[in-house]
């Protein structure tokens, strides 16, 4: 009976298996096949982006495991990319940069010369183009600014070098989103240091934060107008909605209303702070007094955003979110770390740290996953502990 009822599953698994799993598997095997798979799932990801449909998402679904299958770190190599690699791999680093620009010949010299270490994840499928590429900086101490990485400043002596800082990792193909290759290149990254330099002890990023902003503005916007709609209802004054939420402390709010001028003024802390945020070109960034009012509550918030904010259970930040299922940890928030135009738009021109504990990687990684524990340094949480902790906001 159970011999024909198995016989049954497997027949019935064998007639749903889609036709073009198949078809997938044959263009596998041709040269060339794993470069146009890939893509192919890039447009149908464009698509998706348009119109969800049911049948492209299964067959979105299908390939993505077909790729994850034939992309396994047992088939990737890992190569370090130096100066002396072809031209036509080095204009592949300068196009797919995808965190911090490199902006000529020289910048990419110096991020591949002493000091700097650049690693890739090649596949024999797709030769002469890494998959994946992470940038290193051998330094003393964990970077605070993104200018301490990029600006053209003599490199300490390697052997001098206690932190390996990463501060930048890019996919250079569209069609492999969702295929986590960077946790296995950090990993088998961070094994190679370790052996090529063991005075190396500290493995940590310098990362943006690309979601803050966004959140921020949204939230500021929200309460301005819940603020509009109660002051409408009860012009005499009353409790308030339920859905009202001063996101600033009394300090901060005083602070902003002293410092700011007529041109960003509001009717309250919040709404000068989203005056200040959403001015023409980051006007608040030139002003010591306006820096030192936004400071505390961005600071504040930041950590609230990194480590409260969540989206199905796990970090609502897609750079926080890639790095803590990794196993990193966040371990300090640092204000005005990149003043690019992007650093400002995204996060107001914080960056965070984020720890590779190597002993602990695994533990971490596990914990997130399973519950989504956020492991973070004292520093961090303090910034959220002098207040009461909202509830974790869930995001569908």
């Amino acid at each position: 009976m159970f011999s024909a009822f198995y016989r049954i599953e497997r027949n019935l698994r064998q007639a749903l298996k889609p036709t073009y799993n198949v078809l997938f598997e044959r263009l596998n095997n041709y040269t060339g096949g794993l470069k146009f798979l890939s893509l192919l799932r890039a447009d149908i990801l464009s698509f998706l982006g348009e119109e969800n449909i049911a049948s492209l998402r299964a067959l979105d679904s299908c390939l993505k495991e077909k790729l994850s299958t034939w992309l396994s770190p047992a088939v990737l190599e890992l190569h370090q990319i130096t100066w002396d690699d072809s031209a036509s791999l080095l204009e592949k680093i300068v196009t797919y940069e995808a965190v911090h620009p490199i902006s000529n010949l020289l910048d990419l010299k110096r991020r591949l010369g002493v000091g700097r270490r650049c690693f890739g994840y090649f596949h024999p499928a797709i030769p002469g183009e890494p998959l994946i590429f992470i940038e290193v900086a051998l330094l003393k101490n964990v970077a605070q600014t993104i200018q301490e990485v990029l600006l053209d400043v003599p490199p300490i002596p390697e052997h001098e070098a206690a932190c390996a800082l990463f501060y930048s990792i890019s996919s250079t193909q569209p069609g492999l989103a969702g295929i986590n290759l960077g946790k296995f290149l950090i990993k088998r990254m961070i094994t190679l240091v370790k052996r090529d330099m063991p005075q190396i002890s500290t493995f940590a990023t310098l990362s943006p934060i690309p979601g803050f902003m966004q959140w921020l503005l949204s939230k500021l916007a929200s309460q301005s107008v819940i603020a509009k709609v109660d002051n409408m209802e009860q012009p005499t004054g009353g409790s308030g909605s339920t859905f009202q939420e001063n996101l600033l402390e009394p300090d901060e709010e005083r602070m902003l209303l002293n410092s700011a001028l007529e041109t960003y003024a509001g009717k309250n802390g919040m709404e000068v702070m989203l005056n200040l945020l959403t001015s023409k070109n980051y006007e608040w960034t030139s002003s010591a007094e306006l820096l030192s009012a936004l400071k505390p509550p961005l600071m504040r918030l930041c950590a609230r955003y990194l480590l409260q904010e969540k989206k199905r259970g796990k970090a609502l930040d897609s750079v926080a979110n890639f790095h803590l299922q990794n196993g990193a940890m966040v371990e300090r928030l640092n204000w005005m770390a990149d003043r690019s135009e992007r650093g400002l738009r995204q996060s107001g021109g914080i960056m965070v740290n984020y720890v590779y504990r190597v002993e602990c990687i695994e533990q971490y990684a596990q914990s997130y996953f399973s519950t989504g524990h956020i492991h973070a340094s004292s520093d961090i949480r303090y910034y959220i502990m002098a207040q009461k902790e909202p509830e974790e906001t869930t995001t569908a």
